[in-house]
Parts: structure tokens; sequence; C-alpha cells
């Protein structure tokens, strides 16, 4: 059986998933058969197979073959997106004695899609491909009704694709065509070609992919490299060379050198250089999934880069290209756990800790390592006050949620965690040592998830804290349990892992932000502040909850005996509600308000995020001002003025 489910996760996590999967996982049928029994008897609410499940299985199956719909008709695939009472029962009947003859008639359509599709690929090299295509009108398609229609969606993706060749020279644009041709005949190969028991771990994979997705958006199967880098997201450390990249199609570009790294150390790799090739193989037209996947390694191997860097001579730019050689190793990547910033105020300052996630490691967390940075504050300046920025923050391990809520109050409840038998667990602070006493804000935003919900909410509820940004926060409520123990060193299981969602979580006030968020009580707009973005944009969301307030903590989850042990002492020094922040809201609100209508730079840009139909860049916001955080700084001025 699988082994207990130990890491309490509550982040959302997006991974990037091809036909051409990494790291297949070892199954055989009577191993899905086990880990689908558990994944279903762990969930929150779906414990066994029904016809809605089952329905979700089959689309999620199909889309993972084709997710960019460019293979299957709508004929091909009709019985199984609509599937007959016949078909239901034989998914159901078959799970458990591990008989998948309906994922398997299906990968046998995918081949003869396959075939079609290299049919239409070589009609396709005998037309002129200069049509004007509109990148969007690929997202979010439909599946087309027959063959002509599929032949011009791939005619116009075809285009798309050699209009963005365009901006490279002839020989890196041919370059680029080639390597997405060669790209997709290697997946279309392998799918074709791969042995009996290949194809079978391939199909077992994305049955598992499928059952767990149906069950809700956070239900994850991880293949064992997926699950290696679900853990690099938790502890926020891996083998590298420590640089940021981005994906230029021709080449990867260097956005940042990591502190502490070996590429920093080595000081022969700058921002803006332009990776072509890693020992000696060529990476253009690599996703950056696989890209990433090359550059990492084993501590202490030697990895061989091949940079283009561009220099000015007289009025003309040039490339050099540059062989570097780099030894991997470890690198914790501080500049993705937290940033402390300070602004002066009076005679003192006002600090700023940007959280970017709740981490966790054999020698660091998110609650240790900000403890530190208040304490380092407190010794070299007079603190007036605490922004604790948690926008963008996607959430981490509950235990760091409790922890950081912990470094600003003193003992009590700060979550609760309700189960599918409606059992509830409160998580508590037990120790009267508050880190920050003095005044606080908590900046969120619509991307601010689970564990920055957790303590936006808790500090909030206390009335610790004052809650500003956009109006409401993303609204994941829900907790999961992850089957690899990420706190320790770990070895992953040769047949996968997984995350699965296993009830929901209330904050002391009894309220769970799922759906709803976290409500500011200062909305200051940012970035995302009316983008669609949020649990309730998800797939098949579990519905908001309540349970009862427990400000007064009777610790009644405790046995009897842990109960008598430490009750004497927990009671002294609880927590209390806070209301001396209340009497300013309504003034703090007001000056808010006139600043931001009387800020020019500030209105152009609400104007510009309002607009319908566009995404956001996030290159502009990052080197734009930071509205939200000039007017958090504002805030807290007004507070302390007020609050003295």
């Amino acid at each position: 059986m699988r082994k207990n489910i130990t890491a309490l996760f509550i982040g959302f996590t997006l991974f990037f998933l091809s036909l051409e999967a990494k790291n297949q996982p070892q199954l055989q049928n009577k191993d899905v058969t086990e880990i689908a029994h558990d994944i279903l008897a762990a969930h929150a609410s779906n414990h066994e197979l029904n016809d809605t499940i089952v329905k979700r299985i089959l689309i999620n199956y199909i889309e993972y073959l084709d997710p960019t719909k460019t293979y299957f008709i709508e004929e091909d695939i009709s019985q199984w997106l609509n599937p007959s009472n016949e078909v239901l029962n034989q998914v159901i009947e078959g799970f458990p004695k591990g008989n998948f003859t309906t994922f398997s008639e299906i990968d046998q359509k995918m081949q003869t899609a396959i075939q079609r599709r290299r049919i239409f690929e070589n009609r396709l090299q005998e037309q002129e491909l200069t049509a004007d295509v509109n990148p969007l009108e690929f997202k979010d398609m439909k599946w087309t009704v027959n063959e002509d229609d599929l032949y011009l969606r791939l005619f116009r993706l075809r285009c798309a694709q050699i209009t963005a060749a365009q901006k490279f020279s002839d020989d890196s644009r041919e370059k680029f065509i080639q390597r997405i041709t060669k790209k997709r005949l290697k997946t279309e190969e392998e799918f074709i070609s791969n042995s009996e028991s290949d194809r079978k771990q391939s199909s077992y994979n994305y049955i598992l992919k499928s059952l767990a997705s149906a069950l809700d958006t956070h239900t994850v199967y991880f293949t064992p490299g997926e699950a290696s880098q679900f853990t690099i997201m938790v502890q926020q450390r891996l083998f590298g060379i420590g640089v940021q990249i981005r994906d230029d199609l021709s080449g990867f570009t260097i956005m940042r050198i990591l502190e502490g790294g070996p590429a920093a150390e080595g000081k022969l790799l700058k921002v803006n250089d332009r990776i072509i090739a890693i020992n000696n193989e060529t990476i253009v037209g690599l996703d950056i999934e696989e890209f990433v996947e090359i550059l990492r390694g084993p501590e202490g191997t030697l990895v061989h880069l091949t940079i283009l860097r561009s220099v000015t001579e007289g009025d003309v730019v040039v490339d050099h290209k540059i062989d570097i050689p780099i030894v991997r190793k470890e690198v914790v990547l501080t500049e993705t756990r937290y940033e402390t910033t300070i602004e002066p105020f009076a005679d003192g300052i006002i600090a700023h800790l940007k959280l970017y996630s709740f981490y966790q490691d054999a020698n660091n967390s998110s609650a240790a390592d900000l403890r530190e940075e208040i304490n380092k504050l407190k010794k070299e300046y007079k603190v007036k006050g605490v922004i604790l920025d948690l926008r963008q923050n996607s959430g981490g391990l509950l235990a760091q949620g409790v922890g950081v809520s912990g470094l600003f109050i003193s003992k009590g409840i700060v979550a609760s965690i309700k189960d599918c038998n409606g059992s509830v667990q409160h998580l508590r602070q037990f120790d009267n040592n508050p880190a920050w006493e003095g005044p606080l804000i908590v900046l969120i935003s619509k991307a601010s998830a689970s564990a920055a919900e957790i303590v936006a909410q808790s500090l909030q509820d206390y009335g610790r804290a004052i809650v500003i940004g956009d109006e409401h926060s993303f609204g994941k409520g829900t907790f999961q349990t992850f089957t690899l123990d990420t706190s320790h060193n770990f070895s992953i299981n040769p047949r996968g892992e997984y995350k699965v969602t296993r009830g929901r979580y209330y904050t002391v006030s009894g309220k769970s932000p799922q759906l709803t968020g976290v409500t500011s009580d200062v909305v200051v707009p940012g970035p995302y502040a009316f983008a669609d973005i949020g649990e309730s944009f998800s797939k098949f969301p579990l519905e908001n909850d309540a349970i009862e307030p427990h400000f007064e903590d009777t610790l009644d989850d405790l046995a009897f005996t842990k109960r008598k042990q430490i009750s004497w002492l927990y009671k002294l020094n609880q927590q209390p509600i806070i209301t001396q922040y209340n009497q300013h809201l309504t003034q703090l609100r007001l000056n808010s308000k006139k600043r931001i209508e009387q800020n020019t730079s500030y209105q152009t840009f609400l104007t510009a995020i309002q607009k319908k139909g566009e995404e956001i860049d996030e290159e502009e916001v990052l080197i734009s001002i930071d509205h939200q955080y000039v007017e958090s700084v504002n805030i807290i001025k007004d507070l302390i003025v007020l609050n003295n």
C-alpha cells in the first residue's frame, strides 16, 4: 500500500504537461488501481467513481493526449466526450479490476489521428504560408468539427509559427521551424513506436492524472520528475548554476543571476547573455522545461554553456559567441524566498518584508527567516511599522502559515482544518514571543493564496493588522496532503507521488477564504485588481463553508490528558481581539482614496489595467511604479500618526 501522507500543503501548483512525459513512472495496472483507490479514499468529497467523475476523466485523458486540439476531430472522440451509460459503466467497473480498455481505445484513435496529421503536414509544405494570424485565436479552442476545419487550423497555426520566426535571421528561422517539426515527429514516433510496455506506462500515467484533476483543481498525480520539481518549489532550493532565464525562442536570455550560486561566484555570465547551446548541443527551440532539465544536474558536475553576448563596437552592436564552463552546486533560492527593504520615516524606518512563498527545509523556514530579519532591523533602526507583503504569494506549507502569523501575535488558534468527516483540528501558536507588536499592514493581491490568505485573515481576525490591496485575494481555502515528506531528505516513489485535497481550512473567526478570498480593509488596486483570476475561475472548486469562531480556545480538539497537561500554561497571555485600529479605518480609507484620485500616474495605470480583453504584461508591471506598494507606505504612515 501507499506510504502515509506526510506533508500538509496549501499552495497551488501549475505543471505544464505534454504528450512527451518526463521521467515516466514505473506502473502496473494493479498500481493504478491501488493509487486511484487511495486518492479517492483521501479526497475531501469525492470518494468513489460516478458518472460525473468518469465524464471528467475521459475529457481530461483526451486533452492530455491532444492538449493543442490539433490531432482529434469531434467524430474521433464523440463517444467519449458524450459517453453512453455502457461506456461509463465500463470505466467504473474497470478501475477496481485494473481493466482500462476504454483508454486503450482512445490511444488507438490517437494513433490514427497522428497518421492523418502527418498527411496534412506534408500538404502544408506545398502551400504558401503567409496568412495574417492573431495568436489569441489559439487560446481556449474547441475541437474541430471535421477534417477540413482541422486542416485550416493547422494551416493557421503554421502561419503563426512562421510569423514568430520572422524575428530571427534566416538561419535561425529555418532551425526554429526544423526544431518544431523535429519535436512533433519525435513525440508522434514515441507514441506510435513505443513498446507495448512503454505505451502502457504512458497510458497509466495519464489515467492517474486524469482521475486526480477530475476530483478538483488542486488534486494532482505527479510523475517522479514532477515530484522532484514540486519539492524545489516548496523548499526553494535546487542543484544548478543559479540563473533565472526567459525563453526568447532563439535562445534563453539570462534575466537575473542568483546571489550565492555558481554563476554569481564565477562572474563569467552576465545579465542579457543568451544561452544558445549546452555541452555543444544547440538548445534553440527547446521548451523552457526541457532546457531547465538539461541545465540542472548533480552537485559538482561540469556544464559547458555557449552564449551570445551583445557588445557595442562603435556604432554597431555585435554578438560575440563565448564558451563558459560552470560547476553545478546547490542553489538556495533566497531571492524567491523573501526580500527586505526599508523606508525612512521620522526618526526611524518602516520595514517592508516581502515573502514570496511559505517554505521549509532542513536549515531554513519562512517563519524563522522573517523573525531573524525583524530582530536585525530592530537592532539597527527604530522600527515604526511593518508592511508584510504577500502579493503574488501562492502559498506553501501550512505549518509555515501558522508560524509566520505567530510572529505578530501571542498564543492562540491561528487556523483550523476540517476534513471530509467533519472532524476539526485547530492549529495553534504556542509561543508568547511575537517578533513585532507595533503597527502592521498586510499587503495582498488577487494572486495571494492559501497560506498567504491564512496569515492575512488570521491577523485581520485578531485586529492585529490592517489588510490592504486588491478588493480580495485568490480564494483558495482548501488544504492538500502530499505523499512525499519535503522537509527532510526524501526518496521519490518510482510509481509517482500525489497531492490530494482533504478538506478546507478556516481562521480563528470561523471563516474560510474558499472562493471568497480575504477582503481588504482598505482597497488599493494593483496590477491584478481587474484580472479574471482566483479559485472561482478554476475547475471544480469546493464551495465556501464556515465553522464556529474559536477566539476563546477550550482545547476541545485535544485528548483530555494533553489538554490537562498544557492548559494552565497555554491560557496565560492568549492573544486578545484588538480594536484600536478600527477607529482609524474610516480616516485611512478617506486619505487613501484622495491620494489615489489625485495621483495622475496612478489613474493612468488604473485605466490601463481595466481594459477588457488585454492580458497583463508582467514585464511592464515589474518596471513600472509600484503604486500599490507606494500607497501602502502612505497608509502605514497615517496609521502610525493616528495611533500615537
